[in-house]
């Protein structure tokens, strides 16, 4: 067991790469000035070789080039190594001459090259001319072109991105990982601009390292070992021909690498997959070559045995090619038939029954509020209308869509709600609405209209008089915001209505992650539907009171759903609860509440009239002369009350709260109804209107 563990940790310490990495470089600098024994170059030289090979066939299998980003890194890496090797075996065939027993360079300068050192410099002189004149230059420039092109592409690429987000092609997540592959290409060609010249560098040094070895083995030999011409003439060359050419090959292997990464187009596939798909897409090219082979048998002098071979194995090659693409092209056919046949059957007709729960339609002249392309700004503001939503109301509001209406005049919108068009209004693209907001004494000129969504006076004014409409006080605000403005007014009208139950589902599986408890002991243990979940929340939005409260929501009814489940009692126990978020909402900075009492014979009038319907709950049943006698009253005493506060609520007993809403909610725009039990404890009542009997006022 201690063997195994000890094993485990050395793995442990074999995945720190960052610290082997480190004490790598180190070591390599070090070859520089520290002189290392024979053996050790050879397993080193091994290593360069090894290296250069596995840089070359990861650069063939990725599948784009930017997949590996290391690349320019481990090419500069792996230069500095083959110049340490360079130095340390420079160092030792000068200091031991024809003593130097590294096996690898006797090797490549005996074996290899056949001990012919005029023939070894020659094969070494035409490496260099290949790596430095062919390879080297053409990846050199090529990185440099793909460079200059990946950067001049990256705005236009940035547009697409953030165009196709606007749109709802993608997703946020998808357009960051589009945004970071393109900031890693641009990162990459721009690294390979200039580690493409270290390949360059590598190619002079060698040559250079090489008449040293030459030259300076010739001076050693002979004038400090008294070694004749010959002996050091064929012992310094072969030494120094077997050591470039080690290090030329691996070299060689990662110039190549070099190339073939920066002309990479970008693929699915690595490159041996693409070369056998697209070499081999053309059966009739090889058919020809195939037959050419086969015809140049009759030139004499050239080997028939040899060409036959070729001529058999590329016709058998095209054969095969050809029968798959035919294979292909007969299944694709087959597709199409079934595809046709298919579009014969009769058409599902479920898409066309589907309502969605919030639409924008605009007529055609109002596309560009829409297109980004176009400088629309109208899905940027549906977004913040949802973040305004969750944070006001605690409302989920769905996806809204937006779509063009050829029914509509050019310049109209619509919203709908379920499918219900719930407002209507007309725009003039370009211009501004400049809208009297009560204390605008100086007149203005434009074209005049009611604006859609409060229903004032408004008119449009061209962009250039903004300013002077918004200095003679004025409130100027473009196309969008109108839409916007209008559509949030709708959220908030119709809160309970857009409140579905998946949206309540949403909300209380979010709340369960946090507040498992809660959830658990509600509708698990005490058996509370999601529909009755629904119609609580509904009841509170109806009267524009924020859900997004949960926990405390949820909490209440826990306490309270084993004496009742009636949806109107829980409301107000709920309402009791967030009391404080209540009289938040219409006090003023210094917690004054301007109140409306009620006269406590309507309030009897009114509580003796209840009925409790098992189906629509707490109902009020007046005769029509008396109905028109209280609403008289309310109205009267509201209407006072404006004069005198912006915000003033009715403040009624918790029994008749409900009922005077429902009672109110037709003859006033958003009207406020507090009971008793809601006025937290830090609210000073101000009353300011009181709603009396006819025979009391």
């Amino acid at each position: 067991m201690a063997e195994r563990t000890g094993f485990f940790q050395n793995l442990q310490w074999m995945q720190k790469t960052d610290v082997l990495i480190g004490i790598g470089v180190i070591v390599v600098v070090a070859m520089l000035v520290i002189p290392i024994p024979t053996f050790l170059l050879d397993f080193l030289m091994a290593l360069s070789i090894t290296s250069g090979i596995l840089i070359l066939l990861i650069v063939m299998y990725v599948p784009r080039s930017f997949d590996f980003s290391v690349f320019p890194s481990l090419l500069l890496i792996s230069t500095v190594f083959r110049l340490a090797l360079n130095v340390s075996s420079t160092r030792l065939i000068l200091l031991q001459g024809v003593v130097f027993d590294g096996k690898i360079i006797r090797a490549f300068g005996e074996f290899v090259v056949g001990g012919n050192y005029v023939v070894g410099f020659l094969i070494f002189i035409i490496l260099v001319a290949v790596q430095f004149i062919v390879i080297t230059k053409g990846a050199t420039r090529t990185a440099e072109v793909a460079a200059r092109f990946t950067l001049d592409a990256m705005p236009g690429k940035q547009m697409s991105i953030d165009s196709d987000l606007s749109n709802g092609i993608i997703t946020e997540e998808e357009a960051r990982k589009r945004r970071n592959e393109i900031r890693k290409e641009a990162d990459f060609y721009g690294a390979m601009d200039g580690a493409s010249k270290f390949v360059q560098g590598d190619v002079k040094v060698g040559i250079v390292i090489t008449l040293i070895n030459i030259f300076g083995g010739f001076l050693i030999g002979m004038l400090m070992r008294n070694e004749s011409f010959s002996t050091a003439l064929t012992t310094y060359t072969l030494l120094t021909i077997g050591d470039g050419l080690v290090s030329q090959i691996p070299s060689l292997m990662v110039t190549t690498a070099t190339g073939i990464i920066v002309t990479r187009a970008i693929s699915e596939e690595n490159l041996g997959e693409d070369l056998a798909s697209q070499l081999g897409s053309q059966p009739s090219a090889l058919w020809i070559t195939s037959a050419a082979l086969a015809g140049s048998i009759l030139i004499p002098g050239f080997p028939k045995l040899s060409l036959l071979l070729l001529s058999a194995g590329i016709g058998a090659l095209a054969y095969i090619l050809q029968q798959t693409k035919d294979e292909e092209l007969s299944k694709v056919k087959s597709e199409e038939r079934e595809a046709a046949l298919r579009e014969h059957k009769p058409e599902s007709v479920l898409p066309l029954v589907h309502v969605d729960p919030l639409e924008v339609e605009i007529g055609y002249s109002l596309i560009p509020l829409v297109d980004p392309e176009q400088g629309g700004t109208l899905l940027d503001r549906i977004t913040n209308i949802r973040k305004r939503s969750a944070l006001d109301l605690g409302l989920v509001v769905p996806p809204i869509r937006i779509r063009d209406n050829m029914e509509l005049e050019p310049q109209e919108y619509s919203i709908l709600v379920k499918g219900v068009e719930l407002g209507r209004g007309e725009l003039q693209v370009g211009k501004l609405m400049a809208m009297n907001p009560g204390g605008v004494t100086e007149k203005f000129e434009g074209d005049e209209f009611i604006e859609p969504v409060f229903h004032l006076s408004a008119m449009w004014i061209s962009p250039d008089r903004r300013d002077l409409a918004e200095r003679r006080g004025y409130t100027v605000v473009d196309c969008p915001t109108i839409i916007a403005t209008h559509l949030t007014e709708i959220i908030k009208r119709h809160a309970d209505e857009i409140l579905g139950r998946q949206e309540v589902q949403q909300m209380i599986d979010n709340l369960k992650n946090d507040y498992p408890a809660v959830v658990n002991e509600l509708i698990t243990e005490k058996k509370m539907s999601l529909g009755e979940i629904q119609k609580v929340l509904q009841n509170l939005l109806r009267e524009r009171v924020s859900i997004r409260n949960m926990v405390t929501i949820l909490e209440t009814l826990s306490t309270y759903i084993t004496f009742t489940k009636d949806p109107g009692l829980l409301t107000e126990y709920v309402r009791q609860a967030l009391s404080r978020q209540i009289c938040k909402e219409y006090a003023d900075r210094k917690g004054e509440l301007f109140a409306i009492t009620v006269d406590p014979e309507i309030e009897n009038i009114i509580r003796s009239s209840i009925h409790d319907d098992p189906l629509e709950g707490r109902v009020l049943g007046l005769d029509p002369q008396t109905h028109e006698m209280v609403i008289k009253s309310l109205i009267a005493a509201y209407n006072k009350a404006k004069s005198a506060a912006p915000t003033p609520v009715f403040l009624v007993s918790p029994h008749i709260r409900s009922v005077t809403f429902a009672l109110l909610e037709r003859e006033i725009a958003d009207p406020v109804i507090l009971s008793y039990n809601e006025i937290a404890s830090n609210i000073q009542v101000s009353v300011v209107s009181s709603a009396l009997m006819p025979s009391a006022a």
